[in-house]
């Protein structure tokens, strides 16, 4: 599996697992429950994990819906 985002932004964590789900591409969310650990502040990002095959496919979707990828990506 490779990261395809981290972000601290729930809602884009959500926006993005729909994109990817709308397109069959199987995504994983990452650190969902580190909140226990944090104290629900928000502080640790999450992560949206793909499989190594459709990680091209998934970088292009989040291209096509204008949602920036970290630089190198």
């Amino acid at each position: 599996m490779k990261e395809l985002i981290r972000t601290n932004d729930p809602t884009l964590v959500a926006y993005v697992s729909m994109l990817l789900q709308g397109e069959e591409i199987a995504c994983f969310q990452m650190d969902v429950h580190m909140s226990v650990l944090e104290g629900s502040i928000g502080v640790l990002p999450r992560r949206i994990m793909v499989a190594d095959c459709d990680l091209f496919r998934a970088r292009a979707v989040l291209r096509d819906n204008d949602i920036a990828l970290e630089p190198g990506a």
